[in-house]
């Protein structure tokens, strides 16, 4: 599959929404960034307490600061999910080698990211009055979608 794929994690909060988007990238071949502040240990100890028997297959990286993830990596290639894009998952095409970048739970990506990249900042549709989905579950469906398109 794909390890051309990369998840981004901007400062997660839930340690069981990671857990599940970690899995996801097991399934995929893909590589998971985590930028820090992470509110939760993310030990191999603590991966296994909770039960992540797959979290030894994972490709992690861990990033300092989004400052940094940003500095060190080719913003062409980013995609930004927020429920304050216009564009819909499915309105553009994702390269092979594509960075999905997912804001934290409760307050999502920082509105420059968003607004400073309208070409690339991605939504998926909901029903109005909806706030958002849980984050695993867009990371997955996103995910899916950038791997369909590049040839599963």
């Amino acid at each position: 599959m794909s390890h051309h794929l990369k998840i981004v994690l901007v400062e997660p909060e839930i340690p069981q929404n990671t857990g599940n988007i970690a899995r996801t990238c097991v399934a995929l071949g893909a590589e998971l960034h985590i930028v820090k502040p992470i509110m939760f240990d993310i030990s191999d100890r603590a991966a296994k307490r909770a039960g992540l028997d797959y979290w030894k297959d994972l490709k992690l990286i861990i990033h300092e600061s989004l400052g940094g993830f940003l500095a060190e990596n080719p913003p062409d290639n980013m995609y930004f999910c927020s429920t304050k894009a216009k564009r819909l998952y499915t309105e553009v095409e994702y390269p092979e080698d594509v960075f999905l970048v997912f804001g934290k739970e409760t307050k999502g990506l920082p509105e420059p990211l968003i607004f400073g990249n309208p070409d690339r900042a991605v939504k998926i549709p909901m029903l109005p009055g909806i706030r958002s989905l849980n984050l695993s579950n867009s990371v997955a469906v996103v995910a899916y979608e950038a791997v369909r398109q590049n040839g599963l």
